[in-house]
């Protein structure tokens, strides 16, 4: 038998490995934040590791007075809300019709909704149809690509099953229609999954530069902050291996401005976690009948 003593080990070596995970997360964090705080020539000589030298907030500082960089910030909030709560509403009407049984084609509709999961047509085909449709160089194209995840919508899918018919049923004889059921018991009951949802749109839009670097090229006002970032480290990069060439150094300003500009970005989608997370841990009753 387990004693008290055996359990109070055991609890420790659980609590240990969990620090150890915590650190191993959170190491990269401290290491970029203490390169956006830390001097010039502690940067140039490497001494930069998860603790600030030389402490300053000049990079810091002169990144959140550039508007180069505020508005680009303010462009991706504008941008992140936008989409995820389009797509939010996209994926409760896709998902919500899939719990009635009686849907015609239903089967139908919900192998080609997981095709296009697997199978995608390629970037030079989705180019020439952004192209088609006069959604280069729009912001619209930030927005209507990607409103939709059919992984997103299998997950809001399944929850809607999880709810007992009966209560749709009740609400059904007391003559409420798919809109009033979807309003007043469905949506109501989600909030768990739909704050879930939600978090992995805002994110994937928030940290996504993929189809602005492809789609917009010369309207620089609506590049997301992290298209902006993603431009500014290629830059550096590059102008460091020329330096390397020509056999000079660089000055550690612009590491400290790199770094800088990282934590500027990712901030505030981190911000957004504690404000969800009593929703992941938050219990819904399910299967409740209406007597």
């Amino acid at each position: 038998m387990f004693t008290k003593n055996t359990s109070k080990v055991g609890d420790a070596v659980i609590v240990f490995i969990c620090v150890i995970f915590i650190v191993i997360c959170l190491a990269p964090i401290l290491n970029i934040f203490s390169r956006s705080v830390s001097s010039s020539s502690a940067l140039v000589s490497g001494r930069v590791s998860l603790w600030p030298i030389g402490f300053n907030l000049d990079s810091l500082k002169m990144v959140w007075e550039d508007p180069k960089y505020t508005t680009s910030l303010g462009w991706t909030a504008i941008l992140t809300i936008i989409c995820t709560i389009f797509s939010l509403f996209i994926t409760v009407v896709c998902a919500y019709p899939f719990v009635y049984n009686n849907l015609k084609g239903r089967k139908f509709l919900n192998g080609a909704l997981i095709f296009t999961m697997y199978f995608n047509a390629g970037t030079i085909p989705n180019y020439l149809l952004m192209k088609s449709l006069g959604l280069l160089e729009n912001p619209l194209v930030l927005i209507i690509p990607s409103c939709l995840s059919v992984y997103n919508m299998i997950l809001m899918r399944s929850f809607f099953y999880g709810i007992s018919d009966s209560l749709r049923e009740s609400a059904e004889i007391d003559g409420a229609g798919p809109i009033k059921v979807l309003t007043s018991i469905y949506l109501p009951l989600s909030k768990p999954v739909l704050a879930t949802i939600a978090l992995f749109y805002a994110v994937g839009r928030w940290n996504g530069y993929g189809d602005a670097l492809i789609y917009i090229i010369r309207e620089k006002q609506w590049f997301p902050i992290q298209l902006l970032l993603y431009n500014i480290i290629q830059n550096s990069t590059q102008s460091i291996e020329i330096s390397r060439l020509e056999g000079f150094s660089l000055p550690g300003v612009s590491e400290s401005i790199k770094a800088a500009t990282v934590i500027f970005a990712t901030v505030p989608i981190l911000l957004i976690y504690p404000w969800l997370q009593k929703y992941f841990v938050k219990g819904v009753t399910l299967g409740a009948i209406k007597e």
